[in-house]
């Protein structure tokens, strides 16, 4: 087993706890973090906890917790000194893109200062003589605006963001690929491409809808769903993180240590076909409510996952059909004990 931790922020959400429960399985240690803040229930976090303590005891590895916010620097700094990494991955965030608009400030503190304090504890870490030998973020295919060349690679330049959201994210790529050129901190930013299945968040789309299937609700359907994800299948964003983390960048006199890949299924679905999918997965017909397309929402996402393909040798190819029937088998029983 690892002697030295690996360390994930944001450990009680929805990418971090499979992340965690991945590298248990492995005999890897993990030292996880969060602020387990109530943006959604904070029960469905305190589940994840629980189920990461019961893989820790399957696999024999350990796995430790701390409530943190990622604004205390200090404490945030004592724990990477105290635990000494090897890695970190950073996933702890505000998340959602139309949350923006109500709780502009929530953007700010988590993801733009936060995310400095990362940086910050990394250098702490260097200077103390055990650095962080690779440090992977949570980006976000937001980042691309609304980009109309598909696919989306990662040498398109950037279109300007959508949301604050996006605009945070596209933010912590410049400020560490700066902050990796100064120092040298080995980084790695990852590009989420709408990630679902089991346990995920409430706020995104497959529980959401989902929760109104089965309830008979109207699912709100932006722009008469003529709008286009890459769903990308949880354990597809799992199996990518595990092949990057033993590959931190190499710096030169002219490149910072610092990349970024697009962590998505390179096959985008129109959301009206996206929820008659759901819909045929959990067995219930869908009620379609047609609204207008809010200047939150990009109209499409499409990774090119050629450099991630040339990096690893592997890429996200789960069938969304296949993941939505994983979801489904997961949710179904889920939703009916939330509603006991």
């Amino acid at each position: 087993m690892a002697t030295q931790p690996v360390l994930i922020t944001g450990v009680a959400g929805f990418v971090g706890a499979a992340l965690a429960t991945r590298l248990l399985a492995q005999g890897t240690a993990v030292v996880g973090l969060d602020n387990l803040n109530d943006y959604y229930p904070p029960a469905l976090k305190h589940q994840r906890l629980a189920n990461l303590a019961t893989a820790a005891q399957a696999s024999g590895a350990t796995f430790t917790f701390h409530k943190l916010n990622l604004t205390d620097e200090p404490a945030l700094t004592e724990l990477v000194l105290a635990t000494q990494p090897t890695t970190i991955v950073h996933l702890a965030a505000q998340a959602g893109v139309r949350y923006s608009l109500q709780n502009p400030a929530a953007y700010l503190h988590s993801n733009l200062i936060g995310h400095q304090h990362v940086l910050q504890a990394c250098r702490a870490a260097q200077q103390a003589g055990h650095p962080v030998a690779h440090l992977l973020y949570a980006s976000s295919s937001s980042v691309y605006g609304n980009q109309t060349k598909t696919p989306f690679s990662e040498a398109d330049a950037l279109e300007p963001p959508a949301s604050l959201y996006a605009a945070t994210k596209q933010a912590n790529e410049q400020c560490t690929h700066a902050w990796s050129r100064q120092f040298g901190q080995p980084a790695t930013g990852m590009r989420f491409f709408t990630v679902y299945g089991p346990w995920g968040r409430p706020d995104m789309t497959p529980m959401l809808f989902g929760r109104k299937i089965l309830q008979n609700e109207p699912i709100p359907l932006f722009n008469g769903g003529d709008l286009w994800r890459d769903f990308t299948y949880i354990d597809d964003i799992v199996e990518a993180i595990t092949r990057l983390l033993p590959l931190p960048p190499a710096g030169s006199a002219n490149n910072a240590p610092h990349h970024v890949y697009n962590l998505g299924n390179q096959s985008p679905v129109q959301m009206r076909m996206f929820v008659a999918m759901l819909a045929e997965a959990l067995g219930r017909p869908a009620i379609i409510d047609a609204q207008d397309w809010p200047p939150t929402e990009v109209y499409q996402t499409f990774a090119d996952t050629t450099k991630l393909q040339a990096a690893t040798g592997w890429a996200p190819h789960t069938p969304l059909a296949t993941g939505l029937a994983q979801f489904a088998a997961w949710f179904v029983p889920w939703h009916a004990a939330q509603t006991a």
